[in-house]
């Protein structure tokens, strides 16, 4: 099983939209993973274990894991091309 950080600034709404289209991408394509949404502050505190940090924002801090901005699942330009970088982390 892979894990996946899903974080934006305050942790609630633009993570919320994220994770909801994450988990249907992963479903869709049999990909099983445990999704840690959660604040950008708290990112450290979690990326040990994960396999993937997908964020609404650039990041300043750098982590030794493969890092998506999700924007598009935002605002629908550049969705697709999204989805398969998240895959081709995950895969």
């Amino acid at each position: 099983m892979k894990t996946v950080i899903i974080a934006c600034g305050a942790g609630i709404a633009t993570s919320t939209l994220i994770c909801d289209r994450v988990k249907h991408l992963l479903s869709e394509n049999g990909i099983a993973a445990d999704i840690i949404q959660c604040t950008v502050a708290d990112i450290a505190g979690h990326a040990a274990r994960a396999d993937l940090i997908i964020t609404s924002m650039k990041l300043e801090n750098r982590y030794d894991k493969p890092i998506v901005t999700a924007i598009s699942f935002l605002t629908g330009i550049g969705r697709e091309q999204t989805e398969q970088e998240i895959l081709g982390h995950l895969k």
